[in-house]
C-alpha cells in the first residue's frame, strides 16, 4: 500500500538560501549536493575548527543506517525518523529498511524546507511500503505523534531515530523531556536510536567548532558529555556496548578513532 500526502502539501516551500541550516550543512559534510553557498561556508568553517567533523557525520549516518537495517531484519517494521536531513546517496531510512521488509512503514520529520521537499518527493516516487513526511519541529512532540499516527500504529513497536538532531536542541528547551514524551508514547519492544556530538572527546576542538557554528547559523549546536547522552535512554535498556563512541560499536579502526560523538540504541 502506498501512502501519499494531499497534493497541495507537495508544493516546495520558500526558503532563504543565505541562511545556513543544519540539514544542508550536514549534507555538505556527507559529500551530498543539496546545499548552498552559505551552508558550505558554515560547514567548512566548522571543519577547519574540527577536521574530524565530516568523518563524524559519515560514521553517524553509517551507525544509524546499520541499526535500522538490523532492526528491520529483527521484525521492527515501523520507523519514526526525526530530523531526517537530506539524502547523500542511496541510504534514506525507507530505502534501507524496505530492502529488508518491503512492507515497512516510515515517517520522516524535519523542519528544513529543502529536506521536507525532498521527503515529499520520495512519497511520490515511493516504494512498496508506506511513507509519510511531516514538516514539524522536533520540540512539537504532540504534533509529531499525532501526524505519525496516520501511518504508524503506536500500539505496536516503533523504532525512533534521533540521529544528529538532539545536539541542535539547547538545554533551555529540555531535550530530555522531549525524548521522554516520545518514549512514553511507544509500545514495549520499541527502540530509541541516538547519535550525538560529544563535548568530552576532543573537547577543545569541539568547543571551538561549536562556538563558531553558533555565530554562523540560526540554529546553535550543543555538544554533550556521555553522562548527558545516557540520560536520553532513561526508561530503556541499552543494547550492545551501550552509549559509546564509534570504536565501541565498530572496534578499533583508524577511520573512526577518537571521533567526538556518542552512539546508542535502547529498547523499551
Amino acid at each position: 500500500m502506498r501512502y501519499r500526502l494531499a497534493e497541495e502539501s507537495l508544493v516546495p516551500p520558500a526558503f532563504d538560501v543565505s541562511v545556513p541550516h543544519p540539514a544542508r550543512i550536514w549534507n555538505y559534510w556527507l559529500g551530498g549536493k543539496d546545499h548552498f553557498a552559505a551552508d558550505r561556508a558554515a560547514g567548512q568553517a566548522a571543519t577547519d575548527a574540527l577536521p574530524l567533523m565530516p568523518v563524524t557525520a559519515r560514521v553517524s549516518r553509517r551507525f544509524a543506517r546499520a541499526a535500522v537495517h538490523e532492526l528491520a531484519g529483527a521484525g521492527i517494521h515501523q520507523f519514526l525518523d526525526i530530523g531526517m536531513g537530506l539524502p547523500a546517496g542511496d541510504d534514506s531510512t525507507h530505502e534501507v529498511v524496505q530492502r529488508v521488509a518491503p512492507d515497512a512503514r516510515v515517517v520522516y520529520v524535519d523542519n528544513d524546507p529543502v529536506a521536507v521537499s525532498h521527503g515529499r518527493a520520495l512519497l511520490v516516487k515511493g516504494g512498496i511500503g508506506m511513507t509519510d513526511c511531516l514538516d514539524v519541529d522536533v520540540r512539537d512532540t504532540e504534533e509529531i505523534l499525532d501526524g505519525a499516527a496516520r501511518a504508524l500504529d503506536f500500539g505496536r513497536p516503533v523504532a525512533v531515530v534521533l540521529s544528529a538532531i538532539l545536539d541542535l536542541i539547547p538545554d533551555a528547551d529540555d531535550p530530555w523531556a522531549i525524548v521522554a514524551r516520545l518514549r512514553d508514547a511507544l509500545a514495549p519492544g520499541s527502540y530509541l536510536l541516538v547519535t550525538h556530538l560529544a563535548s568530552d572527546v576532543e573537547a577543545e576542538a569541539v568547543a571551538t567548532m561549536a562556538d563558531g557554528y553558533r555565530e554562523r547559523t540560526a540554529v546553535p549546536i550543543t555538544p554533550r558529555s556521555r553522562r548527558q547522552v545516557v540520560r536520553f535512554f532513561d526508561g530503556t535498556a541499552l543494547v550492545g556496548p551501550g552509549v559509546v563512541p564509534a570504536t565501541g560499536w565498530y572496534g578499533p579502526d583508524d577511520s573512526v578513532d577518537a571521533l567526538p560523538a556518542y552512539f546508542g540504541l535502547g529498547v523499551k
